[in-house]
């Protein structure tokens, strides 16, 4: 799995940290995301999925 995000249409929702804290952050100044791991662990990419399914701004991609 290969995880991309759009700083530019993220609005800081947080739902990717809370889901996926391993793969994603904030920025502190604005609440951007900042992606951890691009190529997350198996165990993961079924969270990964659903933090890209929830992301309001759709700003998460995984595939």
């Amino acid at each position: 799995m290969h995880v991309s995000v759009d700083q530019g249409r993220c609005c800081g929702a947080g739902q990717c940290v809370l889901l996926a804290p391993e793969v994603f952050d904030q920025r502190e100044e604005d609440g951007v995301v900042v992606l951890l791991e691009p190529s997350p662990a198996a165990a993961l990419h079924e969270t990964v999925r659903e933090a890209a399914a929830v992301c309001p701004a759709a700003a998460i991609t995984a595939d």
